[in-house]
Formats: structure tokens, C-alpha cells, sequence
């Protein structure tokens, strides 16, 4: 096994006990719809489809980017890559590096031929492999879009992690306008700010997943696989490092009003979904969540997919909102203004 493919290994096995999930909240809690006690439609019309870079989707959220590279990873995307063809929803796939190393075949098309699949990369490895990696990563899977992700903090705790961040903004940039297809810059729980939001926009970027503080935390992930005592006391006043996700919503977009944005961070249900959306984002991405159903079966993902729909569904009913449209202007309360 790979030092990467072992590393991924105990990612996975990590992100599934609650120790490693976040300790502070994403900002959800603090954040109520006004209850619509005459919702004057009934549940079955309600329609909660949506789009997302130009195509129809059945919801607005998203399979998010998970795993890749390891033992279980060919399952793991099997299992989500059926549960997203058969939901019509989007799936982000794990890092591509380890099988573009390899040379794998990333046969994801064969189980997902007309999901909408989005690869991903590093950008410190765009920074050190260019433009080609990235075209490489978006040709092997015939993808949709790539997500390029960010997470200086995760490298800093992470063994040997990448510690030169030196133009990655440049190679983001000849990326987002030489890419046949759309690039989304994302966090991996830290959060996306405002000032980085305005550096990215201003670099071509036009879709950026925040992926605020509040879900799975990977700097106490790393920190557990991390067996140097220096580091570990250097980097333990930095676990709960970042901003909460429903908070920066509200602030990047103030900073960016263009930008087409995608909430995650801690979005754990059909209501945080609601709420991402009512607060301005286009589209949500959960994956910890999907973790636990991908390890079991396509059903159980399925299964999962469908109780954050109604869970969406109910949101939407209880605020009186028939579609995704009208969710964007549900009252709450108290008004964000107060």
C-alpha cells in the first residue's frame, strides 16, 4: 500500500467517529425560517428541483467530494456514483492525485453515464503539475467541472504536508480560463472569506464552495495520525481554526455579489440545506453524511439522498415555499436585519 493509499485509508476510518466532527457548530443553529402556520399548498406540489451549472438537478445539493485513492475508495465511489445516477444529483469525487500518480483508470462513467461527476485536485499540486494535471483529472473521468481545493491548514498538521503556498492563486487562475469546463474552488472546512472570495473572483473563478467550519474537522483528522509530540503541541490551539459556514454565506456574497456560491461546512440535514439556500447559496455538498450509506450499499446512499429531499420538502412546506425560488425569500426569524 502507498503512503498516500494508507493515509486515505485511515481518513475514512477517522471521519467516521464523532470525535473528528467539529465541536463548534456551523451556524445553523442560531438561524430560524418564520413558521408558516397557512402554508396554503399542499406537500405534494412542492418543487424542490433546481439548477446547477446549466442543467437541471433533482435537488440543490450535492454528493461532496469524499475519498480517493485508497482500498475502499473504488467501492465507496461505486456505491455514490449509483446513488447519484439513480437520484439525479450531482457527486464530487476525492482527490484524483493518487490514481494520476498510479496511472489507475478512473472508471467512474461506467456506473454514473449521465450524472453530473465533478473531479478534483489539489491546488498545491496544480501549483508544482500545472495546467496538464488539471486537464488529465477532468479528462479521466469525462468530467463536468473540477473542483480545485484549498486547505493550508490541513497540509500544516498533516506529516510532510505541503508547506510552500507560493502561486497557487496563478496556477487557479490559468486553470479557471483555459479549462473546458467550470472550475470551483472549495475549502475543506475552514472556510472560503471574503478577501480570499474577492482574490478568486478576481482570478477568473466563478463558483466557490465554502466548506466553512462546523462539518468533519480534518486538522484533529490529521492531528490523530500525526505521531510527533512538537507538532502535535504546536498545532493543538489551531483544531477549531476557520469560520462557521451560514456566517460566511452572508459575508461573501456582500463582498462578491457574482459569485456563484456553494454552501458546505457542516451541512448535515434537509434543513441546513434550506437554510444555505435561503441565505443566497445556488447549491449545497454534504459528505460525511454519504460516508457511512457508501461504505454499505448504493441503496443506503439512495436511502440517505431521498431523507434529505423530504427533509428539504418539509422546510419548504413549512415556509410556505412551493420552489426553490421562493425558499430564497422564506422569512426568518428574527430578519437577518434585526
Amino acid at each position: 500500500m502507498s503512503d498516500i493509499s494508507s493515509r486515505k485509508d485511515d481518513h475514512i476510518q477517522l471521519a467516521l467517529q464523532p470525535r473528528h466532527q467539529a465541536s463548534s457548530g456551523s451556524g445553523f443553529d442560531r438561524l430560524e425560517f418564520e413558521h408558516n402556520a397557512l402554508p396554503e399548498l399542499a406537500l405534494a406540489e412542492i418543487d424542490c428541483s433546481s439548477k446547477f451549472l446549466d442543467r437541471t438537478i433533482a435537488a440543490p445539493f450535492m454528493i461532496g467530494a469524499m475519498t480517493g485513492g485508497c482500498d475502499n475508495g473504488e467501492l465507496i465511489n461505486q456505491h455514490l456514483a449509483e446513488a447519484a445516477e439513480a437520484t439525479q444529483i450531482p457527486m464530487a469525487l476525492g482527490s484524483q492525485r493518487a490514481a494520476l500518480d498510479q496511472n489507475l483508470v478512473q472508471n467512474v462513467r461506467r456506473w454514473a453515464p449521465n450524472t453530473m461527476l465533478i473531479g478534483n485536485l489539489g491546488a498545491t499540486q496544480l501549483q508544482h503539475h500545472g495546467l496538464d494535471l488539471a486537464k488529465r483529472a477532468v479528462e479521466s473521468v469525462s468530467a463536468n467541472a473540477l473542483i480545485i481545493h484549498l486547505n493550508p491548514l490541513q497540509e500544516l498538521v498533516q506529516p510532510n504536508g505541503d508547506r510552500d503556498w507560493n502561486q497557487v492563486l496563478e496556477a487557479i487562475q490559468n486553470c479557471a480560463s483555459d479549462l473546458p469546463v467550470p472550475v470551483i474552488v472549495k475549502e475543506v472546512g475552514s472556510g472560503i472569506g471574503p478577501r480570499t472570495a474577492q482574490r478568486l473572483s478576481g482570478a477568473g473563478v466563478q463558483w466557490i464552495e465554502i466548506a466553512g467550519r462546523g462539518g468533519t474537522s480534518w486538522p484533529s483528522i490529521e492531528l490523530a495520525r500525526n505521531g510527533s509530540e512538537r507538532e502535535k503541541a504546536i498545532a493543538a490551539p489551531f483544531i477549531n481554526w476557520g469560520m462557521d459556514t451560514a456566517v460566511l454565506i452572508t459575508h461573501v456574497l456582500h463582498a462578491c455579489p457574482a459569485i456563484n456560491l456553494i454552501a458546505s461546512g457542516g451541512v448535515r440535514d434537509g434543513l441546513d440545506i434550506a437554510k444555505c439556500i435561503r441565505l443566497g447559496a445556488q447549491m449545497t455538498a454534504l459528505a460525511q453524511p454519504f460516508l457511512a450509506p457508501a461504505l454499505e450499499s448504493s441503496q443506503a446512499v439512495i436511502g440517505r439522498v431521498q431523507i434529505l429531499q423530504e427533509q428539504l420538502r418539509w422546510a419548504m412546506f413549512l415556509t410556505g415555499s412551493q420552489n426553490i425560488n421562493a425558499l430564497q425569500t422564506a422569512p426568518l426569524f428574527p430578519p437577518l436585519d434585526q
